[in-house]
């Protein structure tokens, strides 16, 4: 219950920073940010192929 309490008070810090941001830099922050997790996915899904093969 703690960590709950935990996560949305930190994203409503995240939320309310990204409210009074300027959209541009938004927008590039979420660029940043999708371009991280799909390189990490792709590197996820390619080291369990690599692995599940030996």
């Amino acid at each position: 219950m703690l960590f709950i309490v935990a996560a949305l008070l930190l994203l409503g810090v995240v939320l309310g920073t990204v409210a009074h941001a300027p959209l541009g830099f938004t927008a590039v922050a979420a660029v940043v940010v999708a371009a991280w997790l799909g390189i990490f996915a792709l590197r996820e899904r390619h080291g369990r192929r690599r692995s599940s093969v030996n």
